[in-house]
């Protein structure tokens, strides 16, 4: 009796243990650290399908704070982040917060092989490459072209014609295109930061005098397409993503890439050096790289996935903004962000608190 009882009891802690198995399975967690809309809440659902056993986390950051957070964990807190292609060798240089990629868990053939190699370009360090290609775009201006159908520079912003009707947004792409279109070469400069002080004061001073031609300074896109859709901002240095997604409400607002050239980025994968969920994050970056998961992709974002035939993979609405806004020659003359040398963004940091402070802006 005693034999048989042990038996039972035995076998129903294996039948639990069967039962339990699956239930109890590790998780494992993508804490994904990225930019506003580039981790769709379908697109997450559909990974977390696939791979059951995985959970994104999200938190959406820019440029500024994801290097900002990695350098303050040294490269702790999350295992993928989307730095554009400018932020990978300095940051990596002086803090040391990112891990090589392995790219043979990467199908690097999907992507657009000069998107690919130009990140490569700016982020092999030692040999080892530390960012593959997500998406990419320009910076440039958007304009209601019935109401502003002059406006062709980032000059033009300050045009007493439209005063209290543009808008621009604070930050270092105002500063760089406002230097083109006073017919300096900011990246140029980069390999002298005396004389790319002097491009700053003189940019700083045109802002500064601009201040009055300004409705605003918008912070976030969802607040500049509402300017924009009210008819209270005409003309605004923008991402070309926004006037896109604005495109398909009022076929009037385009993107229109300066003279002097848009601003072309590309947002990237990275690894920070102490994230913890590497095969998750490969598998991500696969996953989100697939032609189905572009086109869900680039009608969350506005933006173009840099895969083969990015632009044809977008939505209906979204590939006729980019054929109204861009001529073969304005691609031919897109400025592509230069690497950021070290010290260059402090200094832009002072041009920018000082712009700020002569408007009183908040």
């Amino acid at each position: 009796m005693k034999f048989t009882r042990l038996r039972f009891l035995a076998a129903s802690a294996l039948a639990l243990t069967v039962v339990a198995g699956p239930a109890l399975a590790e998780t494992t967690t993508l804490r994904l650290l990225t930019w506003g809309n580039y981790a769709p809440d379908n697109v997450v659902a559909l990974f977390e399908k696939k791979y059951p056993d995985i959970k994104v986390e999200v938190t959406f950051s820019n440029n500024e704070e994801m290097v900002a957070k990695l350098r303050a964990t040294g490269g702790a807190g999350f295992d993928l982040v989307q730095p554009s292609h400018d932020r990978i060798f300095a940051a990596q240089k002086e803090y040391n917060i990112y891990k090589p990629l392995d790219l043979s868990k990467i199908d690097t053939a999907a992507m657009d092989q000069k998107l690919l190699e130009g990140v490569k370009a700016n982020a092999t360090i030692d040999g080892q490459v530390y960012a593959v290609p997500h998406e990419w775009g320009t910076s440039g201006i958007m304009v209601d072209k019935s109401k502003a159908p002059d406006v062709k520079n980032w000059a033009d912003l300050c045009d007493p014609q439209y005063k209290g009707r543009t808008s621009m947004r604070l930050r270092r792409t105002i500063l760089l295109g406002m230097a083109y279109s006073m017919g300096k070469d900011p990246f140029a400069a980069y390999g002298d930061l005396g004389e790319y002080q002097k491009i700053l004061d003189e940019v700083s001073a045109k802002l500064i005098a601009c201040k009055d031609n300004l409705k605003t300074y918008w912070k976030a896109g969802d607040d500049l397409s509402a300017l924009m859709l009210s008819g209270e901002v005409i003309a605004s240095e923008t991402w070309d993503s926004t006037a896109y997604k604005l495109f398909a409400q009022n076929p009037n607002i385009v993107f229109v890439p300066p003279a002097t050239g848009a601003l072309a980025w590309i947002d990237t994968f990275a690894m920070p050096r102490k994230g913890e969920a590497d095969d998750a994050a490969y598998k991500w970056i696969n996953f989100v790289m697939q032609p189905e998961i572009v086109t869900m992709m680039s009608a969350k974002s506005g933006a173009i996935v840099a895969v083969k035939d990015g632009i044809s993979m977008m939505p209906d609405d979204k590939k006729a903004a980019v054929q109204a806004a861009f001529t073969a020659d304005d691609i031919s003359n897109l400025k592509f962000f230069a690497n950021i040398p070290p010290g260059l963004e402090d200094m832009e940091g002072k041009a920018l608190e000082k712009i700020k402070a002569a408007t009183g802006s908040e």
